[in-house]
């Protein structure tokens, strides 16, 4: 699959904090591709690179456009979560006025964007008077004017009620059918699973894993454990093969492994021949919330 963007080990600090570690991965063209980690893992920091706000100590990224030459600043769409309209303007002034300073695009293609954007009806009404899921639309297609070939969402539904965000999920849907790149960051993990084709998750400024979404979760599983010491039963797991992260929430224990690798009764044959009793052994439905918090936490 061909990529439209290529990231190789960028690194990035803030005097001693180090936002991003050695970040490597790729994105596939077409794809919607989600960037996902808790406060403090290098999100923002990383999304200000991609839009060249802000400048990476060192490493490589290389943005290609479908047509095989470099994609220009100008030609990356982006939605910052906090939308920056005139008020007393209208959808249409608004439009118009991103149009003139960005050079990017024609009235002609404002009314069309205005129309997929089902903000037709409300091009000359105040921004004020706007809704939020409103608001959010006029802002993605702000990002959408000139025909960008890759969109960069950060946090798209922020605040929007549940039909709101049941909006914006079908717009990503539909413009990723277009043949336009999405990236998206976004802490709605449901969400996230329901529209990304992939991710990545990062934690401390390190990537802790990226690939297609279905690969991943169908490629690792979580046990839940319960025993009288769950401290001595996550030391005497640390040894034992094929596990590859472990969790202590409240008085569980969990267990992440690779897809098909260690079975249950392996699993507890293997803590009662190191003298721990287990109280509970359940293997979690999967979903990408309790892989995400399995990797994360």
């Amino acid at each position: 699959m061909e990529t439209i963007l290529q990231i190789a080990d960028v690194n990035k600090s803030y005097g001693s904090i180090k936002a991003l570690k050695e970040v490597s991965f790729s994105v596939p063209r077409g794809s919607i591709f989600g960037i996902l980690g808790p406060n403090g893992s290098g999100k923002t920091t990383l999304l200000g690179i991609l839009l060249q706000i802000l400048h990476a100590d060192s490493g490589i990224i290389r943005w290609t456009h479908p047509e095989g030459r470099p994609i220009q600043k100008n030609e990356i769409g982006a939605f910052l979560e906090t939308p920056n309209f005139y008020h007393y303007l209208s959808g249409y002034q608004n439009l118009s006025i991103t149009q003139a300073i960005s050079g990017r695009s024609t009235k002609q293609e404002i009314e069309i964007l205005l129309q997929q954007l089902k903000l037709s009806e409300r091009k000359n009404s105040a921004f004020s008077t706007y809704s939020l899921g409103m608001k959010q639309r006029l802002a993605i297609a702000a990002a959408l004017l000139g025909h960008p070939p890759v969109l960069i969402l950060d946090e798209p539904t922020n605040g929007l009620d549940p039909e709101g965000i049941a909006e914006i999920r079908q717009l990503i849907v539909e413009l990723a059918k277009k043949g336009i790149t999405i990236i998206l960051a976004s802490h709605l993990l449901d969400e996230v699973e329901k529209i990304c084709t992939h991710v990545a998750i990062l934690k401390k400024g390190q990537l802790i894993t990226t690939g297609p979404i279905q690969h991943l979760m169908g490629n690792q599983e979580i046990f839940e454990l319960k025993a009288t010491d769950l401290i001595h039963l996550q030391e005497i797991l640390k040894e034992m093969p094929g596990i590859l992260h472990m969790t202590v929430k409240q008085d569980v224990l969990e267990v992440l492994t690779s897809a098909g690798s260690i079975e249950s009764a392996t699993l507890n044959k293997y803590c009662f021949e190191k003298g721990v009793v287990l109280q509970q052994l359940v293997l979690q439905k999967k979903n990408l919330e309790t892989l995400f918090l399995a990797l994360t936490t």
